[in-house]
């Protein structure tokens, strides 16, 4: 018996293996209980054995899933991104979704928040935005434009004439009458924009208002995503605009027109580019016919925001056939939150509706309202 237990006891493992091996019912032990009956020693230490290695197998496949996953994520840690290179590459490249840290930096200013143009800017109709800049500055002029007022002093015996300085300041605002104009990218929006030269220190003169300029505008404006030079074009602004100075009899001025303008954007530089068409008015109404003479057809203005909350601005008018224009400049520097502090020069025609044919130089400093 001694001699014939060892080979009955490896015939019963060889067939519990080959069971096991091919995949049988029941081949496999659950639990001590299934190995616990077995009276062979050898049976009973082969069932233990095989209950401990199919319970060990998912504990280390799991520890190995664990320890796996988190080597990734140190090695993700560790690893310097790259959104340009990590991020899927597609066909097309959404302007609007990425956005140049470099503007985020510059102020928090993008086109796409002043006009907004992205989902993620809109803020519905009827609210009040800023337009152009609202500003407060004390210039002087090394030449006053005497001339449209002498009948008028005359007339009310007033001997003093224009002072070299005064106070200009400029209000405006726009606000969206209509979000996705029949359910298109399009805004509609509404602008308004003052600006006024006052003569405060002028008291022989009883301090008056030299000029006052209104301007209404009505503006369609679309968003536009076009790579071009390395600059993102951003916008078109399509609209109409109503420039006049209210005043009656020789001192009339003012002008319509339609007008195209586009905006570009790379980093924290900005720049517009505008052209219009005047509206032709009958030569009997027209108080300023040759007005494009000295304003010319189109404009570029551009600003660049610099680190600290500085920046400057710049903008051109020029006619190429009468050679005539202006260049006004500016500089915008930090003072408290959105009021900034601000130098401004000017040289040229059209300072004012009132000197559109006047040459003019002047140089300002003051306050400046920047969002």
């Amino acid at each position: 018996m001694h001699v014939h237990r060892p080979k009955i006891s490896l015939l019963s493992f060889l067939f519990a293996s080959s069971a096991l091996a091919q995949g049988q019912p029941g081949s496999l032990p659950q639990s001590m209980a299934d190995c616990t009956p077995l009276l062979d020693s050898a049976q009973r230490l082969a069932c233990f054995d095989r209950l401990a290695a199919s319970q060990a197998a998912p504990a280390a496949a799991s520890a190995a899933a664990s320890a796996q996953a988190a080597a990734a994520a140190a090695s993700s840690a560790s690893a310097p991104t790259n959104s340009a290179y990590d991020a899927p590459r597609t066909a097309e490249v959404d302007v609007a979704a990425s956005v140049d840290p470099t503007v985020e930096a510059a102020n928090g200013y993008t086109m796409s928040a002043h006009w907004e143009l992205d989902a993620r800017d809109k803020r519905g109709t009827f609210a009040f935005r800023p337009h152009n800049p609202n500003y407060l500055i004390a210039t002087r002029t090394y030449r006053p434009n005497d001339r449209p007022y002498l009948p008028f002093r005359e007339a009310a015996g007033i001997e003093s004439g224009l002072s070299k300085g005064e106070l200009e300041f400029q209000l405006g605002f726009k606000m969206k009458a209509v979000e996705t104009l029949f359910d298109k990218p399009v805004d509609v929006w509404f602008g308004y924009t003052q600006n006024s030269f006052w003569q405060a220190g002028n008291h022989k003169a009883s301090s008056p208002f030299r000029e006052t300029n209104y301007s209404p505008e009505l503006m369609v404006v679309t968003p536009l995503n076009v790579g071009v030079l390395g600059t993102n074009l951003r916008f078109l602004n399509l609209g109409f605009v109503h420039q006049s100075n209210g005043q009656s009899s020789t001192l009339s001025r003012s002008w319509n027109r339609f007008y195209a303008q586009v905006g570009l954007e790379r980093g924290p530089l900005s720049v517009t580019a505008k052209v219009w068409k005047r509206v032709n008015e009958s030569l009997e109404e027209d108080n300023n016919p040759d007005i494009i003479d000295y304003l010319g057809r189109a404009e570029l203005a551009g600003s660049w925001r610099l680190h600290g909350g500085h920046e400057l601005t710049a903008l051109l008018r020029h006619n190429f056939h009468t050679h005539k224009g202006s260049t006004q400049l500016g500089w915008a520097f930090p003072v408290a939150g959105p009021l900034k502090g601000y130098l401004h020069w000017f040289s040229g025609y059209g300072q004012s509706m009132i000197d559109y044919n006047y040459f003019q130089r002047s140089v300002g400093a003051g306050v400046v309202v920047k969002y």
